[in-house]
């Protein structure tokens, strides 16, 4: 069964050209032309990525991306016609897993949605159950087979970059990752040198399981490089 994408924007001529170009790769593509129709179409079609615009009509993007992630983490795709960092930060903030500033190439998009699906797939394809699979750090527990993350025996629910993000710290401790190295390993493919949704993502992980997230245990930044787990397994 092909997967679905929902495109939202206000603006008829990119959802007709992203509608080509994602068709062109086999997605079945869904297009809604305001926050309401994109909260309707979210529900019928329960889509495997959403590619979503901040600026839309009755609901803008922000108040769909927050409506969706109370339940939901499916892979949001925010798009912005503004290249203020502001609105990345904030879209990113309230959940979203990407971004792209107006004008962009739709071929660009079909990289990113391709790389966040196949993410998708091999989060939802179990390895083999071993020990190698099961972090342990201080009150931190990691299982990749069950893809859960639980802080002294509390599950903490993450979405998917997120956990991928920590599982790779994790399963290298004290190995410091450049940001471009993380956007590589975990988007796939070069962002131009716009690291800002490694560290938006660094942030809200350490949000959810540092306890004190401005002086972390877990996640440490290694100044003008990148971050790294602080400790082995046990």
């Amino acid at each position: 069964m092909n997967e679905c994408v929902l495109v939202a924007d206000d603006d008829t001529n990119i959802t007709d050209v992203c509608r080509r170009y994602l068709e062109r790769e086999g997605y079945l593509v869904v297009t809604a032309k305001d926050g309401l129709e994109a909260i309707e179409l979210w529900h019928s079609q329960t889509p495997s990525l959403i590619v979503l615009d901040l600026m839309m009509p009755h609901k803008n993007g922000w108040e769909v991306c927050n409506e969706i992630r109370q339940t939901e983490d499916v892979p949001i795709v925010m798009l912005t016609a503004r290249g203020e960092e502001q609105d990345r930060l904030m879209g990113l903030t309230m959940g979203a897993d990407d971004f792209l500033t107006k004008p962009f190439s739709p071929r660009e998009l079909v990289l990113r949605v391709k790389a966040i699906l196949r993410r998708m797939r091999t989060a939802q394809a179990s390895p083999v159950t071993t020990s190698e699979y099961t972090i342990n750090y201080e009150g931190l527990t990691i299982d990749f087979t069950k893809r859960e993350v639980h802080i002294n025996g509390k599950a903490i629910e993450l979405t998917v970059t997120e956990f991928e993000m920590l599982y790779l710290l994790a399963s290298h401790p004290g190995q410091v990752f450049s940001r471009n190295q993380m956007l590589s390993k975990i988007w796939d493919f070069s962002y131009e040198g716009d690291t800002t949704t490694v560290t938006v993502h660094v942030r809200r992980l350490r949000e959810k399981i540092e306890q004190n997230p401005s002086d972390p245990k877990y996640i440490k930044t290694v100044w003008g490089i990148g971050y790294k787990f602080a400790g082995g397994s046990s």
